[in-house]
């Protein structure tokens, strides 16, 4: 089997030899970058499974380089960080994060979640073959994950692009947070249900920045969320 590819972004030496030992361990191949420049000049010229992406770093942060690597390449982020508050971590996830950890971390706790990362990404070429959703203005393709919005193709990450196609493939379905939490990151996730949250107005944004006049998804107080195929005032 063919090795994962992991690149550890931290401009603390220790840090990254400390991670890179431990992953060379479970078996993974390990990249390394000590700042943000190095790091988007390796996704442009290598295949990478994953990213540890540390967010305190010189010249340019953590939150500035996940934005640049979305811009050209949707690989799995992890980000850590030593500052704990809830405001931190919507901005980190806000940048295209896929998951985010504070540190001090057990390694065992980062291999959990790499592993779900991983699994996740890999069984969303398995979820469902040869699948477009249309609806309105927006189609959907699992295959090749793009979203095009008016006929033009619009940046999801991994994730919100698993959230919207797994609300949009039931549409008037009503999912509670729990249940999505679940089903996009999994049980070995940790961050509470708010990171739902946070990727619901991601989507949201893109959705009416491409030029929409409307999300279709819905806010079902109480309970989570649900997929609307037409705008409140559009006539059935």
């Amino acid at each position: 089997m063919e090795k994962k590819r992991v690149l550890i972004v931290d401009d603390e030496w220790k840090m990254r030899k400390l991670i890179e030992i431990f992953l060379i361990s479970e078996g993974f191949e390990v990249r390394e970058a000590q700042d943000g420049y190095e790091a988007i000049n390796i996704v442009k010229q290598f295949s990478i499974d994953l990213i540890i992406l540390d967010l305190m770093m010189p010249e340019i942060d953590g939150i500035e380089v996940c934005k640049r690597i979305r811009e050209i390449n949707k690989i799995p982020i992890i980000m850590l960080t030593a500052k704990r508050e809830t405001k931190d971590k919507v901005e980190g996830l806000n940048s295209g994060a896929d998951d985010y950890l504070t540190k001090p971390f057990e390694k065992e706790e980062l291999l959990a979640r790499i592993n779900a990362l991983l699994r996740r990404t890999e069984s969303q070429g398995e979820y469902e073959s040869n699948k477009t959703i249309t609806f309105n203005e927006i189609t959907l393709n699992w295959d090749s994950r793009k979203v095009l919005i008016r006929d033009n193709e619009v940046d999801f990450t991994p994730k919100e692009f698993h959230l919207l196609y797994s609300l949009a493939k039931h549409p008037s379905r009503v999912f509670t947070r729990e249940q999505l939490l679940y089903q996009i990151w999994g049980d070995e996730h940790l961050s509470d249900i708010r990171t739902v949250d946070t990727h619901v107005k991601n989507i949201r944004l893109k959705i009416l920045k491409a030029g929409l006049s409307f999300s279709p998804i819905r806010t079902v107080w109480g309970v989570g969320y649900q997929f609307e195929q037409r705008a409140k005032n559009e006539p059935k």
